[in-house]
């Protein structure tokens, strides 16, 4: 987040954060079920601290979509596989963080473009940002070389399995507000993917959570 609104949103939580660049926030909203991938926050914080020179707070925050105190985060997490259906309150709050340079990464934990979480997700997005507002990624989005270099958004595991749409969803989708991204939207299962014992990425062939770590840098750095 960078000049303006957005840099004193940001400037007013750094004090109080100890000093921390980046912290790791998890919306928890009213409908469906937020609580998922509980592994795949520290996992992420790891990784960061592994690959970057951020100051990293160790902890997850979870704060609810409706408390004003989101709107101080620098990055929020949102994710689930049943019913999105926002309170006012929830979309208010979401428009509010998104329009002033706040960056939000939402998982479909379905990995199915036409799941419960997908389909009401989407009407939530096209009821604040109208119905083209939500928009496929070209794969030579900034956010696919913001940290390491991609070709595109890396498939997961989980994309085959037998459980969603039985697809590889070589895009991912977002929504921009003055030319940058405020929302990045996967139907990729990346939580899932991320939400493993961290004893177990020693057997990783490549470390997943690389391209985590380009969502967060572009998200701070944008």
């Amino acid at each position: 987040m960078a000049g303006g609104l957005a840099g004193a949103m940001l400037a007013r939580p750094l004090a109080a954060a100890g000093g921390y660049d980046f912290w790791f926030t998890r919306l928890r909203y009213d409908s469906g079920d937020w609580d998922v991938d509980q592994r795949m926050p520290s996992n992420l914080i790891t990784s960061l601290i592994d690959y970057t020179m951020l100051r990293v707070d160790p902890k997850e925050h979870v704060v609810a979509l409706s408390d004003p105190k989101m709107l101080t985060a620098p990055f929020c997490y949102m994710a689930g596989h049943k019913l999105v259906e926002f309170s006012e309150a929830e979309r208010r709050n979401f428009e509010r963080y998104v329009r002033n340079g706040g960056f939000v990464l939402v998982d479909d934990c379905n990995h199915d473009i036409d799941g419960l979480f997908a389909r009401s997700f989407e009407a939530q997005m096209a009821k604040i940002f109208g119905p083209k507002g939500l928009k496929t990624l070209p794969r030579t989005h900034p956010v696919y070389r913001s940290f390491f270099k991609f070709d595109g958004p890396p498939n997961t595991g989980l994309e085959l399995n037998g459980w969603g749409d039985d697809l590889v969803h070589d895009y991912l989708k977002g929504i921009e507000v003055n030319g940058r991204l405020g929302v990045l939207y996967s139907n990729k299962d990346y939580g899932c993917e991320w939400d493993y014992d961290w004893r177990n990425k020693r057997f990783l062939a490549e470390d997943n959570t690389r391209f985590a770590v380009n969502i967060v840098m572009y998200a701070l750095s944008s």
